[in-house]
């Protein structure tokens, strides 16, 4: 009989939809990240620097991606006899089969998978953040408490409270209240979506709510372990945590991996951060050209100009083109002479010469301006834009698309143009 302290459950299932077009063919886990990185990669390297060894990934939207990424585990040292990284699909069952339909019952219906180690503890994770976390000090700190249920929040600044679900707590950190997204927070301690659970409770509180609808942690698990007695602990974090759940929040934290002195360090010899790396020759970049606080990817030729940007894996970027402010993923060709301005351009994407992105005044985005915004323009995996045109900022661009696609050359500022096929 094995039997593990604690083991690690990571919700990998989202689809991120405010990612926009990033997000259409991939789970928000499995998007670029930092240039040579994806997003899962932050959890998966916590665990296995915190010595947690056994790790199921929960996944649902568009897992393909995720899988092949993740593999058996070897990157981050968890292809195991015993525990190691399991890809846990929603699976057919003799009744009937079901969709995780909320985080705590995608956790429900792992309960065998939980139950085959004996954990004593398990801890929830979720694979859409950045950040680095030491879990066995937040264990620790569960254990010298008695807690049955150990959350981590991080302290925000109490105008923003009102985003996050806020635990109020005594001064030993024992949680007395929960507020979901208050009006007016009585505290500033928001809930970062890490749990630690004994698994007796989880376990029993999961079967006891396993008929709600949707079944949530933070809506419903947690809210009853609370109302039983079960004493409740807020674990304080006060690293650099991220939830890249918007375009410009993923601009955001990858600009600041480039900062003079980044605040996310992903150098740091004692917490490495562990990724599958294919094998790519090295970058080239070229006499004439000029690469200025930038991160480039493996197998990268910079004939052109970049400033203050992000540069994946196996780009071409040609003579004569200038980047700014922007992020580049992996293969991705640009032509020559070419001006890119504040974009995020997806995997596999072809720009061709003398196309001009991010240009002209800001206007908001006709179909989704809640996700196309702060200028910055946007295109989807495996798209191509033709030689000789211009893209207006707070646009996206999505598909195979042709000259005829641009009126006089041009796609104006806050235009959506998402070719019929290339969503689905």
């Amino acid at each position: 009989m094995y039997k593990k302290e604690m083991i690690a459950m990571l919700l990998a299932g989202g689809q991120g939809s405010r990612l926009g077009v990033l997000t259409s063919k991939v789970a928000k886990p499995a998007v670029a990240f930092g240039g040579k990185y994806r997003i899962i990669d932050f959890p998966l390297s916590n665990c296995i620097n915190s010595g947690v060894d056994t790790v199921g990934v929960l996944t649902q939207y568009q897992p393909l991606r995720l899988n092949s990424h993740i593999g058996i585990g070897i990157p981050w040292d968890l292809d195991r006899n015993i525990g190691g990284v399991s890809i846990l699909p929603p699976y057919e069952k003799s009744k009937n089969s079901e969709w995780y339909t909320g985080t705590a019952n995608a956790i429900y219906q792992n309960i065998d998978y939980m139950e085959s180690y004996h954990p004593e503890y398990v801890l929830i994770l979720s694979g859409d953040h950045i950040y680095k976390m030491d879990y066995e000090v937040m264990l620790d700190f569960h254990k010298a408490n008695g807690a049955e249920v150990t959350i981590a929040a991080m302290p925000v600044p109490m105008e923003e409270a009102k985003r996050f679900g806020i635990v109020i707590t005594d001064e030993n950190k024992k949680i007395e209240d929960f507020e979901e997204k208050p009006e007016h927070p009585r505290s500033n301690l928001a809930s970062m979506g890490i749990y630690i659970f004994n698994w007796k409770t989880l376990k029993e509180a999961l079967i006891t709510m396993a008929e709600q609808p949707a079944l949530d942690f933070g809506k419903h698990v947690i809210p009853y372990c609370h109302k039983k007695g079960a004493p409740l602990y807020a674990y304080e974090f006060n690293g650099y945590w991220k939830d890249v759940g918007t375009l410009n929040s993923y601009w955001e934290a990858n600009m600041e991996l480039i900062d003079i002195i980044p605040e996310f360090n992903l150098y740091e010899e004692y917490w490495k951060i562990y990724t599958r790396s294919e094998i790519l020759p090295p970058q080239y970049i070229a006499s004439d050209s000029v690469v200025e606080k930038s991160i480039i990817g493996e197998g990268t030729t910079v004939l052109g100009k970049v400033y203050n940007s992000v540069i994946g894996c196996g780009i071409t970027i040609g003579e004569g083109t200038v980047v700014r402010d922007s992020i580049i993923m992996n293969r991705t060709e640009i032509g020559n002479g070419c001006e890119l301005n504040k974009a995020i351009i997806a995997e596999d994407v072809m720009i061709g010469n003398n196309v001009k992105l991010g240009v002209g005044e800001e206007a908001e985005n006709e179909s989704d301006p809640h996700i196309y915004n702060h200028g910055i323009v946007t295109v989807g995996e495996k798209s191509v834009i033709p030689d000789h045109v211009s893209i207006g900022k707070n646009s996206v661009v999505f598909g195979k698309t042709s000259q005829k696609d641009y009126e006089n050359g041009y796609l104006a500022s806050g235009k959506t143009m998402i070719k019929a096929g290339d969503e689905s």
